[in-house]
């Protein structure tokens, strides 16, 4: 059983207990984080959008993200991941949104923004937000898979934290 496996599972796990449910809104992983939680039978319960907003055009048109944020900032920003999660979450309807968005590499980079750059955000109707970037190493899939075991595990962290002060 692979990591991203195990952990839409406990991600499910927990959703499902809370009667509660997750948005997506990815750029460097492309749907990758989708398809681990796709992967889980009966991730409809607690999964029902999911948006891969690759360009900066489809961040703006699919979740909002504003035109002045990615022209001052760059689409791998904590400004522009903040903005996508809270697109996805007012566009869906969840309860939790994870944004990720990336250089995977191999080209891309530069010395401000090095391949293997990811930011993330969690957005919660709970009030809970969180903006984080992770420096990956690896060709592009290592970045990409890093990518996804790290926003499932946040997000599970997110939760739990969430359900102790509830």
């Amino acid at each position: 059983m692979s990591t991203e496996f195990e952990l839409a599972r406990q991600l499910g796990e927990r959703l499902l207990a809370r009667g509660e449910s997750v948005t997506l809104a990815e750029s460097c992983t492309a749907g990758r984080i989708a398809g681990a939680i796709t992967d889980i039978a009966g991730s409809s319960a607690w999964f029902g959008y999911g948006f891969v907003t690759y360009s900066n055009d489809a961040k703006q048109q699919l979740l909002g993200v504003r035109a002045e944020t990615l022209d001052a900032d760059g689409a791998v920003s904590e400004r522009t991941v903040r903005e996508m999660a809270d697109g996805a979450l007012q566009r869906s309807g969840a309860d939790w949104a994870l944004a990720v968005s990336g250089i995977a590499g191999p080209t891309g980079g530069s010395a401000a923004k090095p391949v293997g750059m990811v930011w993330f955000a969690l957005a919660s109707r709970h009030g809970a937000a969180e903006a984080f970037v992770c420096h990956f190493t690896g060709d592009r899939l290592a970045v990409r898979r890093q990518a996804v075991e790290t926003a499932l595990s946040r997000l599970i962290q997110a939760i739990d934290r969430q359900s102790l002060t509830a």
